[in-house]
């Protein structure tokens, strides 16, 4: 029920223990910490003896989640990452120090915490695999865990924790039937990971969202520090930048991921990782540098270097699709744009279709194997002007195949709309490699 695309494994076992998890998907989204809670308490509340940070937002936050990570790992600390979804393997969710947990860590905890579910009150699949997570992070006995919300913030499951930092992304219209209707109340349910006394660092821009955390913070004494107030970035060229805060000035720093929005990312990360600073591990500008310079997220505008060249980027409500046609033009020569998309119904399709269709010279309307997936001949009706240059295809395969056929050499083909549709794309590009394990950087058909 709901459970998203992912291959088999070896182990029939693993297999029916993910089967379960995904099967918790029926009990939907449940907004409360009760049942975390309860499963924590089980355990003896492994998330107090965790110093984390916790992340929220519309866009970003697993940008600078991998971010940090790869700082805090670069500087030798043992650093957990939890992250969501997965694009591929299911244990991308948890890893530590880039590694992702074994397959009998997985199967072992799947198999623990659920001895310990209330079948009266089943907790949701999110729920869960929360509580796997810090459970995990605690008995690896971490140095810093770098924790990204769900979805929201104030009754998310990951907000159980106590964190040492905060960090609140750029904002936009997300969930607005869970979260709300207006910038304003989303802000007011993201702004609830904010704890008393512990300090935010935020990248939100609008006026009313920073209004709403502002007084957040000041209600709970909770040091407030703004992107372009009280640190910042300035771009100086393709992919590099210089920041400025926490009485630091570093020039051309190198950002790993692509677009200049990742710039701004990387600002959000710097400015959490100087305010970590502590004894002996004290972070260093190198680590700084490098953690940024060496960071891999895949599925960000991550380019695979096969001819014709192929951009991956999970772009999946209308703020990040603006970002990836904007860095579509500023960075990459191409002489036709070919598009494999496919979004989720219960998303702003349209919203999401406007910045990228006028680029596109053919596109490919497909589906994720999700049940959340809108119909690719839905996709179709909804651009009645553009339906000249558009073709419905029953899966990605079949449409990324179609795209590779037809594209020349010079060409570019983007893979977007949703994560799910780029995590497929990735398991069919890489075949039976795993789905970090092709970490390439290629610079070549970039723009000076």
């Amino acid at each position: 029920m709901g459970k998203p695309f992912e291959p088999l494994s070896p182990d029939p076992a693993y297999d029916q223990a993910l089967s379960y998890l995904y099967g918790l998907q029926k009990f939907g989204i449940k907004f409360g910490l009760s049942n975390t809670e309860n499963l924590l308490r089980a355990f003896g509340h492994p998330q107090k003896r965790l110093r984390l940070i916790h992340i929220a937002g519309t866009n970003g936050k697993g940008s600078v989640a991998a971010m940090l990570a790869s700082i805090f790992s670069r500087a030798g600390y043992r650093t957990g990452l939890y992250t969501s979804p997965h694009l591929v393997d299911f244990r991308e969710r948890f890893q530590i120090n880039g590694r992702l947990i074994p397959r009998d860590l997985t199967l072992d905890l799947i198999a623990e915490v659920r001895s310990r579910t209330d079948p009266g009150e089943p907790p949701t699949f999110f729920e869960f695999v929360t509580a796997m997570a810090l459970l995990y992070f605690d008995r690896e006995g971490v140095d810093i865990g770098i924790i990204e919300t769900g979805l929201g913030g104030r009754l998310d499951a990951t907000n159980i924790i106590r964190p040492r930092i905060t960090v609140i992304t750029p904002l936009g219209l997300e969930h607005q039937e869970y979260l709300g209707r207006t910038l304003t109340r989303i802000a007011e349910e993201k702004a609830g990971i904010i704890k008393a006394g512990i300090p935010l660092v935020s990248g939100v821009t609008q006026s009313t969202a920073r209004e709403v955390l502002g007084r957040t913070c000041l209600e709970k004494g909770a040091p407030f520090y703004l992107a372009g107030r009280d640190f910042g970035t300035r771009k100086t060229g393709v992919g590099t930048f210089t920041y400025v805060g926490f009485g630091k000035k570093m020039k051309e720093l190198q950002a790993g991921l692509l677009g200049d929005h990742q710039i701004k990312n990387a600002g959000l990360a710097l400015s959490a990782a100087l305010l970590w600073q502590e004894g002996p591990k004290e972070l260093k500008e190198g680590d700084l540098r490098e953690g940024l310079r060496t960071v891999f997220w895949p599925g960000r505008l991550e380019l695979v270097p096969q001819k014709p060249r192929i951009v991956l980027d999970g772009a999946h409500n209308p703020l990040a699709m603006k970002a990836l046609a904007r860095s579509l033009t500023q960075l990459f020569e191409y002489k036709k744009l070919f598009l494999v998309i496919g979004i989720m119904q219960d998303k702003d399709i349209p919203g999401i279709f406007a910045p990228i269709v006028p680029l596109a010279d053919q596109i490919f309307l497909t589906r994720a194997e999700y049940n959340r997936s809108a119909a690719p001949e839905h996709l179709f009706s909804l651009l009645q002007e553009n339906q000249r240059k558009c073709r419905v295809f029953p899966n990605i395969a079949r449409a990324l195949d179609q795209a590779r056929e037809e594209a020349a050499e010079e060409d570019l083909i983007c893979v977007t709309g949703s994560l799910f549709v780029v995590g497929e794309a990735r398991n069919f590009i890489f075949k039976d490699e795993h789905p970090t394990s092709n970490i390439q950087r290629p610079t070549a058909n970039l723009k000076k």
